[in-house]
């Protein structure tokens, strides 16, 4: 990701694969020409909301004609690292680690699992997808080899710290925590934290508790309980 992108808004940061995606679609039905009030009813986020997230990196439209979907695509393609594949590990094969090997990222152009690890004699040596299932006691070597820097966490939650430690010494520099465990990693790692449990908890909350236009966060959309 080029240098002057790393300084915006978190929040920015993290709507801009939402956008890139919607172009992507917007791409492949034929459309030229994009408004903020279309990107808005696609996204789920104000106008107001997408201009600024856009303004950060300059002038990417024109007033009274919105925005060109082919330069913007293009933009955010190249904003995003999309021609560049970035290897992932997954650690813990259970019902949550399967499903994403199924999944595997199909149409993220620039992710793909690449290895997945596990202790069960019933899986190691195996493959789901074109994934090769290893043995955890292979970690450090197999994500050297590989040169793998970023890791998807489906693991009890009791084995999570002891195996981001391995992961921490095997240069990981991110995390997708799906366990309940609060992971100790240094500030040079970054860790994202997804609690499904949380998750359906806080949905109930607002949908007992709040009206359905104020369950939202102030840019339209609902934010994820992710750090």
């Amino acid at each position: 990701m080029p240098h002057e992108t790393l300084k915006i808004p978190q929040a920015t940061a993290k709507r801009l694969p939402l956008y890139y995606r919607f172009l992507k679609n917007l791409h492949s039905s034929g459309k030229q020409r994009v408004s903020s009030a279309e990107l808005s009813e696609a996204v789920k986020v104000d106008s107001a909301t997408i201009r600024r997230d856009f303004s950060y990196f300059g002038a990417l439209g024109k007033k009274g004609y919105g925005y060109n979907v082919n330069y913007l695509l293009s933009f955010f393609s190249k904003t995003l690292d999309q021609d560049e594949l970035t290897k992932v590990a997954l650690i813990g094969v259970g019902n949550l680690g399967t499903a994403f090997l199924h999944y595997n990222f199909l149409k993220n152009n620039n992710t793909k699992i690449e290895l997945a690890f596990d202790v069960s004699a019933d899986k190691v040596g195996t493959k789901i997808g074109d994934v090769e299932i290893c043995h955890m006691d292979e970690l450090e070597e197999r994500l050297a080899d590989q040169g793998i820097s970023v890791a998807i966490l489906t693991v009890p939650a009791q084995v999570a710290q002891p195996i981001t430690d391995r992961l921490v010494h095997s240069d990981i520099q991110g995390i997708l925590n799906f366990t309940p465990a609060r992971l100790n990693v240094p500030a040079s790692i970054r860790v994202h934290h997804i609690d499904l449990a949380v998750e359906l908890q806080s949905l109930v909350y607002f949908l007992k508790h709040y009206p359905m236009e104020e369950a939202t966060e102030p840019d339209g959309h609902a934010e994820p309980f992710i750090d």
